[in-house]
């Protein structure tokens, strides 16, 4: 009798709800229905022209194929002088790695530094795929839950006490953070950073948002301390999501491993993306006339979420995402996504998937789409709820 095949055990990791959303959106808006989403964390604008127009000559050279596991050389370089212009920090182009997305980024970072059942701290509420890529390489989330106090942001003090706890062996922290986009100023940041290498606490900054803030500069965890990894993407503020590319910046003793790494799980991440990333850095005011939308969007929403009973907003800093409390309107996120799904066209995100305890409370609103779009939204949502 042949032995069915089962699921392993590290598999087991909770689905990503956000993704969920997106495709009954999708098949909603292929029944014919006209949906706004206010769900996904993408980009409403397209990828730079320059990066375009890279990416057609390069096909109509006819020649894409693998580049070395670390990256072209061109583009490297280019993410190097990127740190020199913006945050006055020399680095290496060596340490420099282009990857598939941060998605890799993220896989090759905790199979580089972590040894399974290793303890990662994340914060609460956060990014989901952080807690399930660590438990798919079977080592272990530690959710660290931020508070009104700590401004709703994983800060030093909530670090060492999580710390005390039970030993940690790392931290990946995102600043500006996602589901609320909120931040930690520049000191404290160093803070946390100082905090973590005095403890022995390995430390991975995801600065994927960064060029989107709006209330503080960000800064890169590279100016406070060196042995620290950093993951990028340019698929928010370049917005290129569908391009999957993205770069990651490690220490000297991390390079041939990541290169052993990145050989054998991805080879490269794609030459044609990576042409295009380098060429996207030309592009600073288009990208920048894209987060002015950003601007008028976050304004928009801190008014008109409000009106809608959704008072208590997580500070919104950066990124593109307000995450507001809905127990005015209901008990349970999910069933209210749903709800605004089907009766007004708009597509949201449960707070569950970034917040396990509290999330069926909270709920996120990406503002990266047109302003007209998100204005026509509140318009439905606004119209619906007065009859309801």
């Amino acid at each position: 009798m042949p032995q069915k095949i089962s699921p392993s055990l590290r598999s087991d990791i909770d689905s990503f709800i956000v993704m969920d959303v997106v495709a009954r959106a999708a098949q909603l808006s292929g029944q014919g229905e006209d949906i706004i989403s206010m769900a996904v964390g993408q980009p409403g604008a397209t990828a730079p022209a320059s990066a375009r127009e890279a990416a057609r000559r390069q096909i109509d050279n006819g020649s894409i194929g693998y580049t070395s596991a670390p990256g072209i050389e061109g583009l490297r370089t280019r993410i190097a002088n990127h740190y020199r212009e913006k945050y006055q920090v020399d680095i290496n182009p060596q340490r420099i790695f282009a990857t598939t997305g941060s998605s890799a980024g993220f896989l090759l970072a905790f199979l580089s530094m972590f040894d399974a059942g290793a303890r990662i701290a994340i914060p609460s509420p956060g990014y989901p795929a952080y807690r399930n890529i660590i438990k798919a390489l079977s080592m272990v989330p530690v959710e660290i839950e931020t508070n009104p106090q700590s401004r709703w942001t994983l800060n030093a003090e909530l670090l060492e006490h999580a710390h005390q706890q039970q030993k940690l062996d790392g931290i990946l922290f995102a600043n500006p953070n996602n589901p609320n986009g909120t931040m930690l100023e520049r000191e404290a940041f160093a803070a946390l950073l100082n905090c973590a290498q005095n403890l022995g606490i390995r430390f991975i900054s995801d600065e994927i948002y960064h060029g989107l803030t709006y209330t503080m500069k960000e800064a890169c965890a590279m100016e406070f301390v060196e042995d620290v990894v950093i993951i990028n993407s340019f698929s928010k503020y370049y917005c290129m999501t569908g391009w999957r590319i993205g770069w990651m910046i490690v220490p000297e003793a991390l390079i041939r491993t990541i290169d052993r790494l990145q050989q054998n799980l991805f080879i490269c991440a794609p030459e044609i993306s990576q042409v295009a990333a380098q060429a996207a850095f030309d592009d600073v005011e288009e990208m920048q006339a894209v987060r002015q939308t950003y601007v008028e969007n976050r304004q928009l929403f801190l008014q008109r979420l409000p009106e809608l009973g959704i008072s208590e907003i997580q500070p919104i800093d950066g990124a593109f995402y307000a995450y507001g409390n809905i127990t005015p309107l209901s008990d349970n996120a999910m069933d209210l996504a749903n709800e605004i799904l089907d009766h007004c066209g708009v597509a949201v995100t449960p707070g569950l998937d970034f917040d396990l305890k509290r999330g069926k409370s909270w709920m996120r609103f990406s503002f990266a789409g047109s302003h007209q779009r998100m204005t026509e939204g509140f318009d439905r949502l606004d119209h619906w709820l007065k009859c309801r």
